[in-house]
């Protein structure tokens, strides 16, 4: 029998007050990782998935933010751990790899430094052991003369440079979960790679588990043993690897497979795109926040449907109010070809058979 998750995600909402009304930024997001799993986050820009990343470590926490469900990680429950309990859990035990690495490093602080206090936070260490570690760990993620490099300071490392320090800063304290918000976005393929085995390692090694939010399918294809994918603040569909890219069963996990070029297909003229924008999140449509963007609306859709298995396969779940049969019969069979059809007016008047 599985063991009981690390981490229980139960209906997660973040929503945050501006000038232009009310951003719900997550909206009902529930999802549990165990031990040494992998769990991909995909989705547009804008969906919620790096605000959801950053709720668990209690980093939008401001004035104007509203939460609530509940994030549990063990005895902790994050979303109302005071910020004391945060700083424990915050890099020792939950560590996260930022997408910005510009912005999250500090410009003045040496990179060795950087790395060294963290260390130093958790852990009683001396200064010259946290140095040793923090060239180890520079080591591992691929910069060349790291005992040379580590008295430089951010600017004076490349982009991809920068973003492997943030790999390194988030190995640093051997945590129990791993959060990566786009990780490999500005590494050549090789470092990619590379990364990507960095991240088979540590959870074979200490058995961490890893939540990875990335736009890169190709990715989540190599790491990932279960997807999330979430669209305007909510995930759509929920299953394993192979659930997500071989039955599909929302129309937007559709789009998303569609985008991607095949090497294994001839060459189309173009490829399939989802039409239109993703919705503001301060005026997002009634229902069904796909059906604007969606050819296969009909009369339900204006409901919010709940995100439910559907069909075959216990932890296959979807947020579509469309009959399992009507979609094997909508979509492609090969995952490469799918992709949302224009959206034909007959559609949206009458419900699927």
């Amino acid at each position: 029998m599985r063991s009981e998750p690390i981490l229980e995600v139960r209906d997660l909402a973040v929503a945050f007050a501006t000038d232009d009304g009310v951003v719900q930024a997550v909206d009902g997001v529930s999802f549990d990782l165990h031990a040494g799993e992998v769990l991909a986050v995909v989705g547009e820009s804008g969906c919620g998935k790096s605000v959801t990343a950053m709720t668990l470590l209690g980093l939008t926490r401001s004035s104007n933010a509203r939460f609530s469900g509940t994030a549990r990680y063990g005895d902790t429950e994050l979303i109302s751990a005071s910020e004391e309990q945060m700083r424990r859990v915050r890099g020792a035990e939950i560590a996260m790899i930022f997408q910005d690495a510009m912005a999250a490093l500090n410009p003045v602080m040496r990179i060795g430094r950087q790395i060294a206090e963290q260390i130093q936070a958790h852990e009683d260490v001396s200064d010259a052991e946290a140095r040793d570690r923090a060239v180890v760990l520079l080591e591992r993620v691929g910069i060349p003369r790291a005992r040379e490099r580590i008295d430089s300071y951010p600017h004076e490392f490349s982009g991809g440079m920068r973003q492997r320090v943030m790999i390194a800063l988030g190995l640093s304290c051997d945590p129990k979960i791993l959060i990566a918000d786009e990780p490999t976005t500005a590494l050549d393929v090789t470092i990619q790679a590379q990364i990507l085995e960095h991240f088979r390692e540590l959870r074979e090694q200490t058995n961490a588990a890893l939540i990875i939010v990335t736009h890169d399918l190709g990715v989540v294809a190599d790491i990932a043993d279960r997807v999330a994918v979430m669209y305007a603040g909510r995930i759509v569909e929920q299953g394993t690897l192979d659930e997500i890219f071989y039955d599909p069963r929302h129309p937007y996990t559709w789009g998303l497979l569609g985008s991607i070029a095949r090497v294994d297909k001839p060459r189309p003229a173009r490829l399939p795109t989802i039409a239109g924008l993703p919705p503001s999140l301060s005026d997002r449509p009634a229902g069904c926040h796909l059906r604007p963007r969606c050819p296969h609306e009909f009369a339900d859709c204006v409901k919010v449907p709940p995100l439910e298995v559907r069909g075959a396969g216990v932890g296959h779940a979807d947020r579509c109010w469309l009959a399992p049969e009507r979609k094997v019969a909508l979509r492609e069979v090969e995952p490469g070809e799918i992709g949302l059809r224009p959206k034909s007016p007959a559609v949206t008047t009458k419900a699927p058979a």
